[in-house]
């Protein structure tokens, strides 16, 4: 079982940055696929950004294609999601999530959907202010 851990969020205005982290615990994951995922107050939660075992292939929703990133340091356990350029849209609770099948299953496109992760982080709230 991996247990994971976001840290990072926080209230920022329009126009700042962030950046979120998530730490693994339990198990190694340098095998494994990882996700970001996002919950706006009264709608349901959305991909944001995966990532591959390697860190070689990343794969973004439309909506925050060029302002956010997502990296990993394997030797710290640990994924990150920077956040530039944040919008009011961009508030919501981030979670990050794990595929716990090694090396990952099928392209990286199919990481947009929830069903291919096991574990979840408990979440961190951004605001964005105008």
């Amino acid at each position: 079982q991996v247990q994971l851990v976001e840290s990072g969020g926080g209230l920022v205005q329009a126009g700042g940055s962030l950046r979120l982290s998530c730490a693994a615990s339990g198990h190694t994951i340098n095998m494994y696929y990882m996700g970001w995922f996002r919950q706006a107050p009264g709608k349901e939660r959305e991909f944001v950004a995966a990532i591959s075992w390697s860190g070689g292939a990343t794969y973004y929703a439309d909506s925050v294609k060029g302002r956010l990133a997502i990296s990993r340091d394997n030797a710290k356990n640990t994924v990150y999601l920077q956040m530039n350029n944040l919008k009011p849209e961009d508030t919501a609770v981030y979670y990050c999530a794990v595929d716990t099948h090694p090396y990952g299953l099928g392209s990286i496109a199919g990481y947009k959907y929830e069903k291919k992760y096991d574990f979840w982080g408990q979440g961190t709230q951004v605001t964005v202010s105008s």
